[in-house]
């Protein structure tokens, strides 16, 4: 069963909602935060990215940066930019891209569900990413970036929903990339109470994107349990902000590859090896992007390719049946030579959003060789959870993200 609570939101004024919300910390670099931060004060980029507030020689991980986004964050309420709500509520959360509408539940998850195994993961996590949103979290008192899971649809929750949508919403505007933003509160006792023992009948939740994030709040979560002297359970620190979504409104947009050279192939070489493996198919000028499992694109000297994975390449296997995996395993491994794709240098990863014309111009500027995928399926990756493996790095695209500083989650 899982444990999903009400908790009370810090949140922004609605006239400054669409000015604070930001995209996630961690899909820019240090220049592009700044740039960001210097373009608009209010963006939560500023809370989320302290480093911004001060000069390049400053190592974004001084004590003084965590301490500059604990005092911010103070102010802010201080201002009246941010106020806390003054009961517990579960909040609706949809987001519309391109006509495409998703939407979630706003509310805490538990740190014990993640550590018993009822929130299922499907990536190792790095320890110097966790440090940094350790600190960050500890040193705030809050969770400032939701994580985002998914669930299997529950009819119950969904009719809860729509109904909801019907009402006026706490916020409604659309960012500055096209990406629409609604929100409502649901506060009502009667409500609250259905929502959560609708959870509780749900065995199992999963991360799909933030599983740095979560692994940081159970940290902390953990460390504090250790500082308090009387521990009941129930502290703010035993839960972490999330927004759970149900699966079938979820879209993985694919995470394409391209790799800097042939490891020493010639062209001609080079589609030899590959036929042992795949049909290899021309298909001219015009960019491709499969439309089947199994099936890959590939951008090579101003051509593309149709790639298809002969049967005895296809597997039943949660991990190795992935098309990421078909691909490592079978060409970029054996044939380019990506022994890790984690550190190895040679290959870069290109999130599906981006479109296949950046591929063909990463291959004009400093790559060699670029591949389309066919994107992982939620199916897929609900498979790899329950099964207690993990996926290959970059399998999964999630669009749209998430915005942080929408919703915070104060530890007390």
């Amino acid at each position: 069963m899982a444990i999903v609570k009400p908790f009370q939101c810090v949140r922004p004024d609605k006239e400054e909602a669409s000015l604070v919300a930001a995209l996630p910390y961690d899909v820019y670099n240090r220049k592009e935060a700044c740039q960001v931060t210097a373009e608009n004060p209010k963006s939560f980029l500023n809370i989320d990215r302290p480093e911004t507030q001060f000069p390049q020689d400053v190592d974004i991980y001084d004590d003084r940066v965590y301490e500059k986004a604990a005092g911010m964050l103070k102010d802010w309420i201080k201002d009246g930019t941010f106020a806390q709500d003054g009961t517990k509520a579960y909040y609706i959360y949809e987001l519309i891209m391109e006509g495409r509408s998703q939407t979630g539940i706003v509310a805490c998850s538990s740190i014990d569900d993640y550590l018993n195994g009822v929130i299922k993961k499907h990536e190792n996590t790095r320890e110097e990413k966790e440090l940094d949103r350790i600190r960050h979290v500890d040193t705030t008192d809050a969770q400032t970036g939701p994580i985002f899971l998914a669930y299997r649809s529950v009819l119950e929750i969904n009719r809860l929903v729509e109904d909801k949508k019907k009402t006026e919403p706490l916020y409604d505007f659309t960012a500055d990339d096209g990406i629409s933003h609604k929100v409502w509160r649901i506060a009502d006792p009667e409500t609250v109470v259905v929502i959560e023992e609708s959870f509780l009948r749900i065995p199992a939740t999963y991360i799909a994107d933030g599983h740095h994030r979560a692994a940081s709040a159970v940290k902390v979560g953990l460390k504090r349990r250790k500082e308090t002297l009387e521990y009941t359970g129930e502290e703010e620190f035993n839960f972490f902000l999330s927004v759970l979504f149900p699966d079938d409104q979820l879209m993985i947009l694919p995470y394409n590859r391209v790799v800097k050279d042939l490891n020493g192939l010639s062209r001609e070489a080079f589609l030899t090896e590959l036929s042992d493996g795949f049909t290899v198919t021309s298909v001219g000028e015009e960019a491709y992007g499969p439309s089947e499992k199994g099936t890959f694109g590939m951008y090579l000297n101003n051509t593309w390719y149709c790639l298809k994975a002969k049967d005895a390449l296809m597997s039943e296997d949660p991990v190795k049946g992935l098309d990421v995996s078909i691909l490592q395993d079978n060409l970029l491994g054996p044939i380019l030579g990506i022994g890790d794709p984690r550190i190895d240098k040679r290959i870069d990863f290109i999130g599906g959003i981006r479109g296949l014309k950046e591929l063909e111009k990463r291959c004009e500027e400093d790559m060699t060789v670029a591949f389309s995928m066919y994107p992982t399926s939620i199916k897929e990756l609900f498979s790899v959870a329950d099964a207690g493996l993990l996926m290959p790095p970059k399998s999964t695209w999630f669009e749209p993200k998430l915005r942080s500083g929408l919703f915070i989650h104060m530890l007390k």
